[in-house]
Order: structure tokens, then C-alpha cells, then sequence
């Protein structure tokens, strides 16, 4: 009976140290799950301050443009218009 014992000893013992890892592994499932979680928020949290960003460049760009546009646009008209002037002066 000795040895029986020391067998049913065993099988407990690898029985509960299975559902010790088993515990260990779902305690970590969870921290990883929440881990998870805080990743998705600070994502969200850096896509829509990055999107705020971009609609603010846009918008900066877009108040900058029609003044160096207008700049440029003059001094080709000036261009063009010496050149034909200088064309028909030229007949």
C-alpha cells in the first residue's frame, strides 16, 4: 500500500501542479489582454491628435497658397505679356 500511496501522491502533486500553471497562464492572458487594451487607446488617442495636426497643416497650406499663387501668377503675366509685347514690335 506504501507504494500506492506514493503513486497517488505523484499524480496529485502533477495534477496541481497543472492547474497552478494553468492559473499562472490565464493571470497572464488577462494582463496581456489588458496591455492590449491600453495600447488601442493611446493608438486611437495619437491617430486622432495626428489627424487634427494634418487638418490644421491643410489648413495653414490652404491660407498660405493664394498669396504665393498670386505672386507667381503676376510675374508671369508681366513675362508673358513683355514677350508679345516685344513680338509685335518686333513686325
Amino acid at each position: 500500500m506504501a507504494a500506492d500511496t506514493v503513486v497517488l501522491g505523484i499524480i496529485i502533486g502533477t495534477l496541481a501542479a497543472i492547474v497552478y500553471s494553468l492559473r499562472v497562464l490565464i493571470l497572464l492572458e488577462r494582463r496581456i489582454a489588458r496591455m492590449d487594451l491600453n495600447i488601442e487607446a493611446l493608438t486611437r488617442k495619437v491617430l486622432a491628435e495626428e489627424l487634427r495636426l494634418e487638418s490644421e497643416e491643410l489648413k495653414i497650406e490652404r491660407e498660405l497658397k493664394p498669396r504665393k499663387t498670386s505672386r507667381k501668377s503676376t510675374k508671369k503675366t508681366t513675362k508673358k505679356s513683355s514677350k508679345k509685347t516685344a513680338k509685335k514690335k518686333r513686325r
